[in-house]
């Protein structure tokens, strides 16, 4: 199997078309990699890069999660500390907002509006990028204020004007977040995969060294806490069923057979047939967890807020809720599941339509077989999806509590925890997982096998 791999990575070079793909996304990748660690003017760079703290214990909760996203170059304090995420953030509330307004969902289906709402996105991307970079640049000018960089010895901003400071931070990291958006494009336009899923998972594998680091120092390191080669093999065995689970649910789905009957339009006649309306289980992929991470980071600081400033016979309450709502702790991950239950359904909800996949039905002549159109097959998806959702969810929130449960309980590094689920492997498996396909199809076009012998990978297509 790996001779095999080996000969599909050298026949991908044998294609001029797809040698130059790939070339071409890998020079845009390493472009989007230097802008993780170009300091931001103002900030003490070197200092920085000497304190190692930052690096070894890494961000908790949404913070830690972005930083992993922008490929360390929050705690790097680059210029693209914002990383991608103000473009996939646009690109989100627009998808949110297609739900809410009609007339936004109705150009989405017409020709030609799908660029007119990526061009929104674009447009929507800069005021995110002023907003996020205007946080950022403050927690870098006060770090006690986001906790990040608690211990630093010294100022991480060395420059005395703080204005120019913010304007020349602000400007640097709006200025990187769109180049990077840029780089997606043409990585999407003119390379091999999405390439703006792929600037992400970058991010998140460059993250793999300091996992490795960490990892020796666990097991080999003065204060070693874990000497047992059965404790290695247990994590090593849950790795790869992580890795296992999470490719069989983003692969999952249910096929509902539709049959079409002959119809005549004009003068012509369109024959008969049975096709499959496939139906994913994790239909919201990691939407769920990013949402319900970003709601939980508010709660805790508005608790220790209200502890400081609320009545004192109130004081005591919010102490306690604070700590109880405490990354990690054992009513956070409940909230947690709870939170990604709810998203699930809500992206589902807004993401897939059952009505409007019935009428389409209706309209083209198809059915499914012991379903009668228009309503009841709308009832027939509605029921469908939401066990199939169901099932998605658990899944969901099993993955999301690995990595914090390996974090907090086991006190086992963030870094590797990361790699344990989350949204870390779930992006990356998703990515690798699009990425193949594209270069199997160019493959199959040129008579070439793919990457297992008997060429598609089982409910790949």
């Amino acid at each position: 199997m790996l001779r095999n791999i080996f000969t599909t990575f050298v026949n991908c070079f044998k294609i001029p078309e797809l040698k130059s793909r790939i070339l071409f996304t890998l020079a845009l990748l390493a472009v989007a990699r230097v802008i993780a660690y170009v300091p931001i003017p103002g900030v003490d760079a070197a200092g920085l890069a000497a304190w190692e703290g930052s690096r070894a214990q890494g961000a908790a909760g949404v913070l830690g999660m972005y930083n992993r996203f922008a490929g360390g170059a929050y705690l790097n304090c680059a210029i693209g500390a914002l990383g991608i995420m103000p473009y996939v953030s646009s690109s989100i509330i627009l998808q949110m907002l297609g739900a809410v307004f009609p007339r936004l969902s109705k150009l989405a289906r017409e020709e030609g509006g799908r660029a007119k709402i990526v061009q929104y996105g674009r447009y929507l991307t800069i005021p995110l990028c002023i907003a996020q970079g205007t946080y950022f640049a403050n927690s870098y000018l006060h770090p006690q204020r986001s906790g990040t960089f608690q211990g630093y010895p010294g100022q991480l901003v060395i420059m005395d004007n703080h204005l120019l400071y913010f304007i020349i931070a602000v400007t640097c990291m709006t200025t990187a977040a769109l180049l990077l958006m840029w780089l997606g494009e043409q990585i999407t336009e003119r390379g091999i995969g999405n390439g703006v899923s792929l600037i992400i998972t970058v991010g998140i594998v460059a993250g793999l060294p300091y996992a490795g680091n960490d990892a020796f120092k666990m097991f080999f390191g003065p204060d070693s806490q874990y000497h047992l080669l059965g404790t290695g093999l247990v994590l090593v065995a849950l790795l790869i069923g992580v890795i296992a689970g999470i490719i069989a649910i983003t692969q999952a789905q249910r096929k509902v057979p539709v049959q079409y009957a002959s119809r005549m339009v004009g003068r012509k006649m369109y024959q008969g047939g049975t096709n499959y309306l496939p139906l994913q289980v994790n239909q919201s992929n990691v939407m769920p967890i990013i949402f319900a991470s970003s709601i939980l980071m508010f709660p805790s600081p508005v608790c220790n807020w209200l502890a400081l400033n609320a009545p004192p016979f109130m004081r005591t309450y919010f102490q306690q809720l604070a700590i109880q709502l405490n990354y990690g702790s054992a009513l956070y991950l409940a909230v947690f599941a709870l939170l990604i239950l709810f998203f699930s359904y809500f992206w589902v909800a807004i993401q897939f339509n059952e009505i409007q996949i019935a009428d389409d039905l209706k309209k083209n002549g198809g059915y499914i077989p012991g379903v009668r159109p228009g309503q009841s097959t709308s009832d027939y998806l509605h029921k469908s999806m939401s066990r199939l959702t169901l099932a998605g969810a658990f899944f969901l929130v099993v993955i999301a509590v690995i990595p914090i449960v390996l974090y907090k309980q086991m006190d086992i590094s963030q870094n590797i925890s990361q790699f344990f689920g989350g949204t870390s492997i779930l992006i990356a498996v998703g990515v690798l997982l699009n990425t193949m396909r594209q270069v199997e199809s160019h493959l199959m076009m040129r008579h070439y096998d793919g990457f297992l012998k008997k060429g598609r990978v089982r409910g790949r297509f």
